[in-house]
């Protein structure tokens, strides 16, 4: 997967920040469905594919920067810090992202995503905390 495919996520990501300061739960039940939807399809497609985790899926690496950028402030620092430290986890993979991503079809493929992307929010939560965003 290229460096370009990753960066597709932002708009998304900025679009549900977007739906998030109109309506919070709507915001979350949208994070919630794509996320789903982003399981089942990659599921399929590794069916389709014959492989645990096709590179040409992206869809995993959009929900798990989805959560990892939600409700981050409205700043090009901020979201900079929140892609890179999306790519940190997503790549060194702590626990339990790592033995999330050894699970079944889609669930091994997007989970592994969903929990750096919680590692990063929870970062840029306490750093916002703390006024060091």
């Amino acid at each position: 997967m290229f460096f370009s495919d990753r960066l597709l996520a932002i708009p998304f990501s900025l679009a549900l920040n977007q739906l998030a300061t109109q309506s919070f739960y709507s915001a979350l039940v949208a994070l919630a469905g794509f996320t789903a939807f982003a399981i089942w399809l990659s599921g399929k497609a590794s069916a389709i594919l014959g492989l645990k985790d096709p590179q040409i899926i992206v869809i995993d690496e959009v929900a798990g920067f989805l959560i990892a950028n939600f409700l981050n402030q409205p700043k090009l620092s901020s979201l900079i810090l929140a892609f890179i430290l999306f790519r940190f986890f997503d790549i060194v993979k702590p626990f339990p992202a790592a033995k999330a991503e050894r699970l079944p079809g889609g669930f091994g493929i997007v989970l592994d995503d969903v929990v750096a992307g919680l590692y990063v929010i929870v970062i840029l939560y306490m750093l916002a905390r703390w006024s060091l965003l």
